[in-house]
Protein backbone atom coordinates (compact mmCIF):
# COMPACT_ATOMS: atom_id res chain seq x y z
CA UNK A 1 0.00 0.00 0.00
CA UNK A 2 1.46 3.33 -1.07
CA UNK A 3 1.99 5.90 1.68
CA UNK A 4 0.79 9.49 1.06
CA UNK A 5 1.74 12.14 3.62
CA UNK A 6 -0.22 15.42 3.52
CA UNK A 7 1.17 18.72 4.81
CA UNK A 8 -1.56 21.08 6.04
CA UNK A 9 -4.04 18.22 6.30
CA UNK A 10 -6.60 19.98 8.52
CA UNK A 11 -7.50 22.61 5.94
CA UNK A 12 -10.83 21.99 4.26
CA UNK A 13 -9.34 21.27 0.85
CA UNK A 14 -6.43 19.16 2.05
CA UNK A 15 -8.68 17.27 4.45
CA UNK A 16 -10.84 16.46 1.43
CA UNK A 17 -7.78 15.22 -0.44
CA UNK A 18 -6.97 12.98 2.55
CA UNK A 19 -10.49 11.54 2.56
CA UNK A 20 -10.34 10.77 -1.15
CA UNK A 21 -6.85 9.24 -0.86
CA UNK A 22 -8.06 6.90 1.89
CA UNK A 23 -11.07 5.86 -0.16
CA UNK A 24 -8.74 5.22 -3.12
CA UNK A 25 -6.77 2.74 -1.02
CA UNK A 26 -3.69 4.74 0.04
CA UNK A 27 -2.19 4.73 3.51
CA UNK A 28 -2.60 8.35 4.55
CA UNK A 29 -0.85 10.36 7.24
CA UNK A 30 -0.88 14.10 7.67
CA UNK A 31 0.41 16.98 9.72
CA UNK A 32 -0.81 20.43 10.64
CA UNK A 33 0.07 23.19 13.06
CA UNK A 34 -3.45 23.28 14.44
CA UNK A 35 -5.24 19.96 14.78
CA UNK A 36 -8.80 20.54 15.98
CA UNK A 37 -12.40 19.38 15.43
CA UNK A 38 -14.38 18.90 13.31
CA UNK A 39 -11.71 18.11 10.69
CA UNK A 40 -9.49 16.17 13.12
CA UNK A 41 -12.45 13.98 14.10
CA UNK A 42 -13.41 13.40 10.46
CA UNK A 43 -9.86 12.38 9.55
CA UNK A 44 -9.55 10.11 12.58
CA UNK A 45 -12.76 8.28 11.56
CA UNK A 46 -11.21 7.76 8.14
CA UNK A 47 -8.07 6.21 9.63
CA UNK A 48 -5.73 9.14 8.87
CA UNK A 49 -2.81 9.32 11.33
CA UNK A 50 -2.31 12.94 12.43
CA UNK A 51 0.96 14.60 13.51
CA UNK A 52 0.98 18.02 15.16
CA UNK A 53 3.59 20.45 13.83
CA UNK A 54 5.97 20.49 10.88
CA UNK A 55 9.16 18.94 12.24
CA UNK A 56 11.49 17.13 9.85
CA UNK A 57 11.22 13.80 11.71
CA UNK A 58 7.75 13.12 10.25
CA UNK A 59 9.41 12.30 6.90
CA UNK A 60 11.35 9.36 8.37
CA UNK A 61 10.78 6.83 6.98
CA UNK A 62 10.12 8.62 3.71
CA UNK A 63 6.56 8.44 2.32
CA UNK A 64 6.01 7.43 -1.29
CA UNK A 65 4.51 10.87 -1.95
CA UNK A 66 4.22 14.11 0.00
CA UNK A 67 1.23 16.31 -0.85
CA UNK A 68 1.99 19.93 -0.03
CA UNK A 69 -0.71 22.38 1.03
CA UNK A 70 -0.53 26.05 0.05
CA UNK A 71 0.05 27.12 3.67
CA UNK A 72 3.55 25.65 3.50
CA UNK A 73 6.53 27.94 2.90
CA UNK A 74 10.29 27.73 2.49
CA UNK A 75 12.09 27.70 5.81
CA UNK A 76 9.76 25.23 7.50
CA UNK A 77 11.68 22.23 8.82
CA UNK A 78 9.58 19.71 6.95
CA UNK A 79 9.86 21.59 3.65
CA UNK A 80 13.63 21.90 3.85
CA UNK A 81 13.89 18.19 4.72
CA UNK A 82 11.59 17.33 1.82
CA UNK A 83 13.68 19.25 -0.68
CA UNK A 84 17.08 18.23 0.67
CA UNK A 85 16.24 14.53 0.58
CA UNK A 86 14.51 14.78 -2.80
CA UNK A 87 11.41 13.00 -1.59
CA UNK A 88 8.67 12.98 -4.29
CA UNK A 89 6.13 15.75 -3.77
CA UNK A 90 3.31 17.59 -5.49
CA UNK A 91 0.59 20.05 -4.61
CA UNK A 92 -2.88 19.02 -3.49
CA UNK A 93 -4.54 20.14 -6.75
CA UNK A 94 -1.88 18.34 -8.82
CA UNK A 95 -2.31 15.12 -6.85
CA UNK A 96 -6.06 15.33 -7.28
CA UNK A 97 -5.77 16.11 -10.99
CA UNK A 98 -3.33 13.29 -11.80
CA UNK A 99 -4.67 10.62 -9.44
CA UNK A 100 -8.44 11.19 -9.52
CA UNK A 101 -9.68 13.71 -12.09
CA UNK A 102 -7.76 12.54 -15.14
CA UNK A 103 -10.40 9.94 -16.05
CA UNK A 104 -13.48 11.73 -14.66
CA UNK A 105 -16.04 14.12 -16.11
CA UNK A 106 -15.36 17.19 -13.97
CA UNK A 107 -17.90 19.82 -12.94
CA UNK A 108 -16.03 22.85 -11.60
CA UNK A 109 -17.71 25.53 -9.50
CA UNK A 110 -15.85 28.84 -9.52
CA UNK A 111 -16.47 32.50 -8.75
CA UNK A 112 -15.86 34.99 -5.96
CA UNK A 113 -18.97 34.11 -3.96
CA UNK A 114 -21.26 31.11 -3.53
CA UNK A 115 -18.86 28.33 -4.49
CA UNK A 116 -19.40 26.13 -1.45
CA UNK A 117 -23.20 26.31 -1.49
CA UNK A 118 -23.33 25.73 -5.24
CA UNK A 119 -20.89 22.81 -5.14
CA UNK A 120 -22.91 21.23 -2.33
CA UNK A 121 -26.10 21.71 -4.35
CA UNK A 122 -24.62 20.06 -7.45
CA UNK A 123 -23.36 17.10 -5.41
CA UNK A 124 -26.72 16.74 -3.66
CA UNK A 125 -28.75 16.92 -6.90
CA UNK A 126 -26.61 14.14 -8.37
CA UNK A 127 -27.00 12.10 -5.17
CA UNK A 128 -30.77 12.56 -5.23
CA UNK A 129 -30.78 11.47 -8.88
CA UNK A 130 -29.10 8.19 -7.87
CA UNK A 131 -25.63 9.13 -9.10
CA UNK A 132 -22.77 8.24 -6.75
CA UNK A 133 -20.66 11.17 -7.94
CA UNK A 134 -17.31 12.10 -6.45
CA UNK A 135 -16.98 15.52 -4.88
CA UNK A 136 -14.72 17.85 -2.94
CA UNK A 137 -16.53 20.68 -1.17
CA UNK A 138 -14.89 23.58 0.67
CA UNK A 139 -17.30 23.37 3.58
CA UNK A 140 -19.44 20.97 5.59
CA UNK A 141 -22.63 20.02 3.69
CA UNK A 142 -25.56 18.86 5.80
CA UNK A 143 -26.54 16.14 3.32
CA UNK A 144 -23.27 14.18 3.41
CA UNK A 145 -21.21 12.62 6.19
CA UNK A 146 -17.95 14.01 4.77
CA UNK A 147 -16.98 17.01 2.65
CA UNK A 148 -15.27 14.82 0.02
CA UNK A 149 -15.53 11.36 -1.51
CA UNK A 150 -14.12 9.46 -4.46
CA UNK A 151 -17.47 8.23 -5.75
CA UNK A 152 -18.19 5.62 -8.42
CA UNK A 153 -19.97 7.74 -11.02
CA UNK A 154 -17.91 9.17 -13.91
CA UNK A 155 -18.81 12.68 -12.68
CA UNK A 156 -16.68 14.50 -10.10
CA UNK A 157 -17.82 17.85 -8.64
CA UNK A 158 -15.16 20.18 -7.28
CA UNK A 159 -15.12 23.60 -5.69
CA UNK A 160 -12.71 25.37 -8.02
CA UNK A 161 -11.14 28.37 -6.34
CA UNK A 162 -8.58 30.79 -7.72
CA UNK A 163 -6.14 30.71 -4.80
CA UNK A 164 -2.55 29.89 -5.70
CA UNK A 165 -1.54 26.23 -5.69
CA UNK A 166 1.65 25.92 -3.59
CA UNK A 167 4.89 27.71 -2.77
CA UNK A 168 6.44 26.07 -5.86
CA UNK A 169 3.43 26.58 -8.16
CA UNK A 170 1.77 29.99 -8.23
CA UNK A 171 -0.97 29.06 -10.72
CA UNK A 172 -4.58 29.30 -9.59
CA UNK A 173 -5.66 25.91 -8.25
CA UNK A 174 -8.59 25.59 -10.63
CA UNK A 175 -6.30 25.52 -13.68
CA UNK A 176 -5.30 21.96 -12.83
CA UNK A 177 -8.83 20.52 -12.78
CA UNK A 178 -9.72 20.71 -16.52
CA UNK A 179 -13.53 20.74 -16.06
CA UNK A 180 -15.98 19.67 -18.76
CA UNK A 181 -18.72 21.78 -17.16
CA UNK A 182 -17.77 25.05 -15.47
CA UNK A 183 -19.89 27.38 -13.35
CA UNK A 184 -18.67 30.96 -12.91
CA UNK A 185 -21.02 32.36 -10.27
CA UNK A 186 -19.62 35.89 -10.32
CA UNK A 187 -16.31 37.71 -10.53
CA UNK A 188 -14.93 40.43 -8.24
CA UNK A 189 -11.58 41.45 -6.81
CA UNK A 190 -10.50 39.36 -3.83
CA UNK A 191 -7.39 37.69 -2.39
CA UNK A 192 -5.34 40.87 -2.36
CA UNK A 193 -2.50 38.90 -0.78
CA UNK A 194 -2.23 36.87 -4.02
CA UNK A 195 -3.41 39.16 -6.83
CA UNK A 196 -2.62 42.85 -7.36
CA UNK A 197 -5.91 43.69 -9.07
CA UNK A 198 -9.04 42.37 -10.78
CA UNK A 199 -7.23 42.17 -14.12
CA UNK A 200 -4.80 39.60 -12.69
CA UNK A 201 -7.68 37.46 -11.42
CA UNK A 202 -9.48 37.80 -14.75
CA UNK A 203 -6.40 36.48 -16.57
CA UNK A 204 -6.48 33.36 -14.37
CA UNK A 205 -10.16 32.84 -15.06
CA UNK A 206 -9.62 33.25 -18.78
CA UNK A 207 -6.91 30.60 -18.74
CA UNK A 208 -9.53 28.34 -17.19
CA UNK A 209 -12.14 29.26 -19.82
CA UNK A 210 -9.61 28.53 -22.57
CA UNK A 211 -9.45 24.89 -21.42
CA UNK A 212 -13.20 24.16 -21.40
CA UNK A 213 -13.91 21.91 -24.40
CA UNK A 214 -16.22 22.93 -27.20
CA UNK A 215 -18.60 20.09 -26.31
CA UNK A 216 -18.64 21.17 -22.66
CA UNK A 217 -20.88 23.66 -20.86
CA UNK A 218 -20.08 27.09 -19.43
CA UNK A 219 -22.67 28.36 -16.94
CA UNK A 220 -22.55 32.10 -16.24
CA UNK A 221 -24.75 34.86 -14.78
CA UNK A 222 -27.02 36.80 -17.07
CA UNK A 223 -25.87 40.08 -15.57
CA UNK A 224 -22.29 40.46 -14.36
CA UNK A 225 -20.11 43.08 -16.02
CA UNK A 226 -16.85 41.45 -14.95
CA UNK A 227 -17.88 38.02 -16.27
CA UNK A 228 -19.01 39.64 -19.53
CA UNK A 229 -15.61 41.32 -19.86
CA UNK A 230 -13.95 37.96 -19.21
CA UNK A 231 -15.96 36.25 -21.96
CA UNK A 232 -15.09 38.99 -24.45
CA UNK A 233 -11.47 37.87 -24.17
CA UNK A 234 -12.56 34.67 -25.92
CA UNK A 235 -15.01 31.85 -25.35
CA UNK A 236 -15.23 28.59 -27.29
CA UNK A 237 -17.86 26.76 -25.22
CA UNK A 238 -21.69 26.95 -25.36
CA UNK A 239 -23.11 29.23 -22.68
CA UNK A 240 -25.98 28.69 -20.27
CA UNK A 241 -26.99 31.95 -18.55
CA UNK A 242 -28.87 32.18 -15.25
CA UNK A 243 -30.46 34.98 -13.25
CA UNK A 244 -32.68 35.61 -10.24
CA UNK A 245 -34.74 38.29 -11.96
CA UNK A 246 -36.23 38.98 -15.35
CA UNK A 247 -34.92 41.63 -17.70
CA UNK A 248 -31.52 40.04 -18.35
CA UNK A 249 -30.15 38.04 -21.27
CA UNK A 250 -30.50 34.88 -19.19
CA UNK A 251 -32.66 32.11 -20.62
CA UNK A 252 -33.03 30.54 -17.17
CA UNK A 253 -34.39 32.35 -14.12
CA UNK A 254 -35.01 31.32 -10.51
CA UNK A 255 -37.27 33.64 -8.54
CA UNK A 256 -38.53 33.44 -4.97
CA UNK A 257 -42.26 33.90 -5.44
CA UNK A 258 -43.44 34.06 -2.68
CA UNK A 259 -40.51 33.97 -0.19
CA UNK A 260 -39.81 30.35 0.70
CA UNK A 261 -40.90 29.13 -2.73
CA UNK A 262 -38.49 28.92 -5.67
CA UNK A 263 -39.90 29.18 -9.18
CA UNK A 264 -37.67 27.95 -12.05
CA UNK A 265 -38.37 29.36 -15.51
CA UNK A 266 -36.91 28.74 -18.96
CA UNK A 267 -37.47 31.45 -21.55
CA UNK A 268 -40.28 32.84 -19.39
CA UNK A 269 -42.15 29.55 -19.05
CA UNK A 270 -42.33 27.85 -15.66
CA UNK A 271 -40.41 24.57 -15.52
CA UNK A 272 -41.23 23.82 -11.90
CA UNK A 273 -41.35 25.24 -8.39
CA UNK A 274 -40.58 24.03 -4.91
CA UNK A 275 -40.54 25.07 -1.28
CA UNK A 276 -36.97 25.27 -0.05
CA UNK A 277 -34.92 26.01 3.07
CA UNK A 278 -32.62 28.69 1.64
CA UNK A 279 -33.42 32.34 0.99
CA UNK A 280 -32.16 35.30 -0.96
CA UNK A 281 -31.55 36.06 -4.62
CA UNK A 282 -27.93 34.92 -4.40
CA UNK A 283 -29.02 31.47 -3.24
CA UNK A 284 -31.65 31.36 -5.98
CA UNK A 285 -28.82 31.91 -8.47
CA UNK A 286 -26.67 29.28 -6.76
CA UNK A 287 -29.51 26.76 -7.01
CA UNK A 288 -30.17 27.50 -10.66
CA UNK A 289 -26.50 27.26 -11.61
CA UNK A 290 -26.35 23.89 -9.81
CA UNK A 291 -29.45 22.72 -11.65
CA UNK A 292 -27.93 23.62 -15.02
CA UNK A 293 -24.69 21.81 -14.14
CA UNK A 294 -26.62 18.68 -13.18
CA UNK A 295 -28.68 18.89 -16.37
CA UNK A 296 -25.43 19.08 -18.38
CA UNK A 297 -24.58 15.54 -17.20
CA UNK A 298 -28.00 14.04 -17.79
CA UNK A 299 -30.20 14.88 -14.78
CA UNK A 300 -33.78 15.86 -15.64
CA UNK A 301 -34.75 19.42 -14.54
CA UNK A 302 -37.78 18.08 -12.63
CA UNK A 303 -35.55 15.75 -10.60
CA UNK A 304 -33.11 18.59 -9.90
CA UNK A 305 -35.96 20.79 -8.61
CA UNK A 306 -37.12 18.01 -6.28
CA UNK A 307 -33.55 17.74 -4.96
CA UNK A 308 -33.32 21.50 -4.34
CA UNK A 309 -36.46 21.27 -2.19
CA UNK A 310 -34.72 18.68 0.00
CA UNK A 311 -31.31 20.38 0.19
CA UNK A 312 -30.15 20.63 3.80
CA UNK A 313 -27.75 23.54 3.37
CA UNK A 314 -24.12 24.02 4.37
CA UNK A 315 -22.59 24.72 7.74
CA UNK A 316 -21.69 28.42 8.15
CA UNK A 317 -23.61 29.48 5.03
CA UNK A 318 -26.52 31.41 6.55
CA UNK A 319 -26.79 28.62 9.10
CA UNK A 320 -29.49 29.16 11.71
CA UNK A 321 -28.07 28.39 15.16
CA UNK A 322 -31.30 28.84 17.10
CA UNK A 323 -33.63 31.37 18.71
CA UNK A 324 -32.59 32.90 22.01
CA UNK A 325 -35.22 34.92 23.92
CA UNK A 326 -36.91 35.75 20.66
CA UNK A 327 -33.67 36.65 18.83
CA UNK A 328 -32.64 34.44 15.92
CA UNK A 329 -28.90 33.78 15.57
CA UNK A 330 -27.28 32.98 12.22
CA UNK A 331 -23.73 32.08 11.24
CA UNK A 332 -22.33 32.99 7.83
CA UNK A 333 -18.96 32.87 6.07
CA UNK A 334 -19.43 36.24 4.33
CA UNK A 335 -16.24 38.34 4.30
CA UNK A 336 -16.50 40.30 1.03
CA UNK A 337 -18.76 43.40 0.85
CA UNK A 338 -20.93 41.90 -1.88
CA UNK A 339 -21.43 38.68 0.09
CA UNK A 340 -22.13 40.69 3.25
CA UNK A 341 -24.80 42.75 1.51
CA UNK A 342 -26.45 39.71 -0.12
CA UNK A 343 -26.50 37.81 3.17
CA UNK A 344 -28.13 40.70 5.01
CA UNK A 345 -30.68 41.23 2.23
CA UNK A 346 -31.55 37.53 2.32
CA UNK A 347 -32.22 37.73 6.07
CA UNK A 348 -34.32 40.87 5.64
CA UNK A 349 -36.49 39.03 3.13
CA UNK A 350 -37.61 36.53 5.79
CA UNK A 351 -41.15 37.03 7.05
CA UNK A 352 -40.17 36.28 10.66
CA UNK A 353 -37.51 39.01 10.94
CA UNK A 354 -38.24 42.52 12.34
CA UNK A 355 -34.70 43.97 12.49
CA UNK A 356 -31.42 42.77 10.97
CA UNK A 357 -28.32 43.01 13.17
CA UNK A 358 -24.87 42.39 11.67
CA UNK A 359 -21.81 41.26 13.63
CA UNK A 360 -18.71 41.32 11.45
CA UNK A 361 -15.06 40.32 11.83
CA UNK A 362 -12.83 41.93 9.13
CA UNK A 363 -10.43 39.01 9.11
CA UNK A 364 -9.47 38.34 5.48
CA UNK A 365 -6.17 39.59 4.09
CA UNK A 366 -8.01 41.72 1.54
CA UNK A 367 -10.10 43.34 4.28
CA UNK A 368 -7.08 44.02 6.51
CA UNK A 369 -5.17 45.57 3.61
CA UNK A 370 -7.98 48.08 3.06
CA UNK A 371 -9.14 46.81 -0.33
CA UNK A 372 -12.78 47.14 0.76
CA UNK A 373 -12.41 50.24 2.90
CA UNK A 374 -14.67 52.26 0.60
CA UNK A 375 -17.37 49.61 0.15
CA UNK A 376 -17.80 48.00 3.56
CA UNK A 377 -20.03 50.77 4.93
CA UNK A 378 -22.46 50.45 2.01
CA UNK A 379 -22.62 46.69 2.50
CA UNK A 380 -23.38 47.01 6.22
CA UNK A 381 -26.06 49.62 5.54
CA UNK A 382 -28.33 46.68 4.72
CA UNK A 383 -28.47 46.06 8.50
CA UNK A 384 -30.42 48.08 11.04
CA UNK A 385 -27.56 47.79 13.55
CA UNK A 386 -24.01 46.52 13.16
CA UNK A 387 -21.04 45.68 15.37
CA UNK A 388 -17.51 45.28 14.01
CA UNK A 389 -14.57 43.73 15.80
CA UNK A 390 -11.38 45.79 15.43
CA UNK A 391 -8.78 43.14 14.50
CA UNK A 392 -5.03 43.18 14.94
CA UNK A 393 -3.04 44.03 11.83
CA UNK A 394 -5.65 46.29 10.24
CA UNK A 395 -3.96 48.76 7.87
CA UNK A 396 -6.75 51.36 7.75
CA UNK A 397 -8.68 53.41 10.26
CA UNK A 398 -11.86 51.46 10.92
CA UNK A 399 -13.07 53.89 13.58
CA UNK A 400 -12.70 56.90 11.28
CA UNK A 401 -14.56 55.15 8.48
CA UNK A 402 -17.65 54.61 10.67
CA UNK A 403 -17.43 57.74 12.84
CA UNK A 404 -20.52 59.22 11.17
CA UNK A 405 -22.51 55.96 11.15
CA UNK A 406 -24.44 55.88 14.46
CA UNK A 407 -25.92 52.45 13.70
CA UNK A 408 -22.42 50.90 13.53
CA UNK A 409 -20.26 50.22 16.60
CA UNK A 410 -16.56 49.30 16.41
CA UNK A 411 -15.37 47.27 19.40
CA UNK A 412 -11.95 46.12 20.55
CA UNK A 413 -13.10 42.72 21.81
CA UNK A 414 -15.94 40.24 21.54
CA UNK A 415 -16.99 40.76 25.16
CA UNK A 416 -17.96 44.36 24.37
CA UNK A 417 -19.90 43.29 21.28
CA UNK A 418 -21.82 40.65 23.25
CA UNK A 419 -22.58 43.05 26.10
CA UNK A 420 -23.85 45.84 23.86
CA UNK A 421 -25.78 43.59 21.49
CA UNK A 422 -27.59 41.78 24.29
CA UNK A 423 -28.64 45.14 25.73
CA UNK A 424 -29.94 46.31 22.34
CA UNK A 425 -31.52 43.06 21.11
CA UNK A 426 -35.28 42.65 20.93
CA UNK A 427 -37.63 39.79 20.09
CA UNK A 428 -37.99 39.53 16.32
CA UNK A 429 -34.37 40.53 15.66
CA UNK A 430 -32.08 38.40 13.51
CA UNK A 431 -28.38 38.53 14.42
CA UNK A 432 -26.05 37.51 11.59
CA UNK A 433 -22.47 36.73 12.61
CA UNK A 434 -20.15 37.02 9.59
CA UNK A 435 -16.52 35.90 9.46
CA UNK A 436 -14.25 33.54 7.51
CA UNK A 437 -12.73 32.42 10.85
CA UNK A 438 -13.97 31.30 14.25
CA UNK A 439 -14.55 34.91 15.45
CA UNK A 440 -13.13 34.01 18.88
CA UNK A 441 -16.15 31.83 19.63
CA UNK A 442 -18.59 34.74 19.64
CA UNK A 443 -21.45 32.53 18.44
CA UNK A 444 -21.46 30.58 21.69
CA UNK A 445 -20.95 33.74 23.74
CA UNK A 446 -24.02 35.33 22.15
CA UNK A 447 -26.14 32.23 22.58
CA UNK A 448 -25.23 31.99 26.26
CA UNK A 449 -25.74 35.68 26.94
CA UNK A 450 -29.07 35.88 25.18
CA UNK A 451 -30.32 32.72 26.92
CA UNK A 452 -31.54 29.73 24.94
CA UNK A 453 -35.26 29.27 24.57
CA UNK A 454 -35.21 26.54 21.92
Amino acid sequence: MQHVHILGVCGTFMGGVAAIAREAGFRVTGSDRNIYPPMSEQLARLGVELIEGYEAAQLTPAPDMVVVGNVMTRGMQVIEELLNRRIPYMSGPEWLATTVLRDRLVIGVSGTHGKTTTTSLVAWILEYAGRNAGFLIGGVPADFEFSARLGKDPVFVIEADEYDTAFFDKRAKFLLYRPQTLIINNLEFDHADIYPDLAAITRQFHQLVRAIPGNGTLIVPGKDANVDALLKLGCWTPLQRFASSSGTVAEWTAIEDPPGTLCIQHQGAEVGRCDWQLSGSHNAENALAALLAAVSVGVAPAVAIEAIARFGGVRRRLQRLGTFNGVQLFDDFAHHPTAIRRTLEAIRGRADVRRVIAVFEPRSNSMKLGVYQDTLAAALSAADLAWILRPAGLRWDLDAEFRDAPQVRVCADTAAIVRELVAAGQPGDAVVVMSNGDFQGIHGQLATALGATE
